[in-house]
């Protein structure tokens, strides 16, 4: 009786060491996810202020000339 009461610790054990790195490796994919989420709102946000400087150098050579 005791051998099988060990057993079933040892699997309840592992069953929640193992479901405590999927839930690890679920929250640092989501994380990975929003990091690149975040790294594309950036670089749109200065493409834009990029053609924006563009623009304005332009019109500035424009009226200049």
């Amino acid at each position: 009786m005791t051998q099988t009461s060990e057993r079933s610790t040892t699997m309840s054990n592992l069953l929640a060491e193992d479901l405590a790195r999927a839930h690890l490796a679920a929250r640092l994919q989501q994380a990975e996810s929003q990091r690149r989420g975040h790294q594309l709102a950036a670089a749109r946000r200065l493409s834009r202020k990029a053609e924006r400087a563009a623009a304005q150098a332009r019109l500035a050579l424009a009226r200049v000339i």
